[in-house]
């Protein structure tokens, strides 16, 4: 056996292939170590050409980062987190029912200082300066009566009135639609089984604050006491010597407050039909009166040129003088302050306080006749918004005058007329003080000294319409 095939069998490779095997082993390391640096070369180029783009890259990396922080959030961590969202939650809560609370808190506050200031008789609303000059086309004039107008009154919730004329009747209206809702027509002297009514003409009317009994006044000397919502006929006061002029109900109450040409003020209560006392002090007809919630009236007393406060629990009475003529309207702006009219041609604001005017306006809608004989234009109605400072004068002027009470209602200012020709006998305010009702005739409501053809017995409601507030001034 020769040596080369000894040497296989011992299992040992002969020269020619141990050659051949080490020289692949040097191709697969150069070719790796060639593989290695190609890729270190590109390392270095990538990280060169990235280097531009470094703040683009970074921000998608964060984001992932955040998105698997959040990922890897432990039920521990959320817990914390909900519980964090959670009580800011209720901290928000809390802060808006705070806030909630002090707004109510201030409305409160606001509302119990104004019925302060109403029992006291101090409250004084500013209105005035927002109401807006009405455009003529606006006014509604409702017409029915055949004769004067001489008295209104508009219900509590501001959706009917009610006037009455010099033909003895009565209309009840519709505010919103202008139509007649009731009328109670004049009853017939000598008729047996008429409906009840006047038989003279009516100078006065009233209704309860509640809304619930109308009280209307002739020259028949009768109180005639009807419901107001269908217009039945209840009792009937008797008891006054002459022409009833004036009516008032205590607000508040069933209480009825009347006057007469007789020159006395009687009390009465209605809901019981009963008759409770009378009270004398005036000198000559009484020509008119008014009534809030204190157990009190005032009355205009005409030609005896004094304005009366009657106590009537003390059964006594403060007397006011001012006016140099005959008193022929009066109205209380609020519980301590009112304003009358007279045949001077004077408005006069009074304080219960004091036994003079704490304003007075001479010649308050002008002059009228010829050149050296002129005389003041009569006052025939006054109104005043409750517990604010805008009040409204008539007169046969063609006009409707609306004023301002200055501070302390101790000055009138004049703000705008409204056109309206014919005596202005009656002037109501709503209860909002969106509108003014006007009671137009074209004679006075006590006689006949002048006519006016040209007027038109009617019944005309004013809208009055406040300027909107500026941003400043709302807040």
């Amino acid at each position: 056996m020769s040596a080369a095939s000894a040497a296989r069998k011992r299992g040992k490779p002969n020269s020619g292939s141990g050659a051949a095997m080490a020289a692949s082993k040097r191709r697969r390391k150069a070719e790796s170590a060639g593989d290695k640096g190609k890729s270190k070369r590109g390392s270095r180029m990538n990280e060169e050409v990235s280097s531009d783009s470094e703040s683009e890259s970074v921000a998608p990396r964060r984001t992932e980062e955040e998105e698997e922080e959040e990922l890897e959030e432990t039920a521990q961590e959320k817990k914390l987190r909900l519980a964090k969202l959670y009580l800011d939650q209720l901290r928000q809560q809390e802060e808006e029912k705070a806030e909630a609370r002090e707004f109510e808190e201030d409305q409160v506050a606001g509302r119990l200082k104004e019925d302060v200031l109403e029992q006291r008789g101090r409250l004084q609303k500013t209105v005035a300066k927002e109401i807006q000059a009405p455009d003529p086309g606006d006014i509604r004039i409702l017409r029915g009566h055949q004769l004067p107008i001489t008295c209104l009154v508009i219900t509590p919730d501001d959706l009917a009135i009610f006037s009455a004329a010099k033909d003895c009747t009565i209309i009840k209206w519709s505010v919103e639609s202008g139509r007649k809702l009731h009328v109670i027509p004049r009853a017939k002297k000598d008729v047996e089984g008429q409906p009840p009514g006047h038989r003279s003409h009516v100078l006065c009317m009233a209704i309860s604050s509640d809304g619930k009994y109308l009280a209307s006044g002739d020259r028949s000397k009768l109180i005639l006491i009807w419901e107001a919502q269908n217009c039945r006929h209840l009792y009937t006061f008797t008891g006054h010597r002459d022409a009833v002029s004036g009516l008032a109900f205590r607000r508040g109450t069933h209480q009825l407050y009347s006057t007469s040409h007789d020159r006395s003020v009687k009390v009465w209560n209605v809901a019981e039909n009963s008759y409770v006392e009378t009270l004398f002090g005036h000198q000559d007809a009484v020509a008119a009166m008014d009534a809030l919630s204190r157990e009190c009236c005032v009355t205009a007393g005409g030609r005896d040129g004094t304005v009366r406060v009657w106590k009537i629990p003390e059964e006594s009475q403060l007397v006011f003088y001012g006016h140099q003529g005959s008193i022929d309207c009066i109205q209380l702006i609020n519980e301590e302050h009112m304003v009358s009219g007279a045949d001077d041609g004077s408005v006069a604001v009074w304080g219960l306080s004091k036994k003079r005017p704490l304003a007075l306006q001479r010649e308050a809608h002008g002059l009228r006749g010829e050149e050296g004989l002129e005389q003041p234009y009569w006052v025939s109605s006054v109104a005043a918004l409750l517990n604010t400072d805008l009040v409204a004068t008539g007169s046969h002027s063609s006009c409707v005058r609306l004023w301002q009470c200055g501070e302390g209602f101790r000055q009138l200012d004049h703000l705008c007329d409204i056109p309206l020709v014919g005596f202005i006998n009656s002037l109501k305010f709503s209860s909002a003080g969106d509108f003014l009702v006007a009671g137009v005739g074209q004679e006075h409501r006590l006689g006949r000294w002048w006519r006016i053809k040209e007027a038109r017995n009617s019944v005309c409601i004013i809208p009055l319409r406040r300027a909107p507030q500026s941003p400043a001034a709302g807040s």
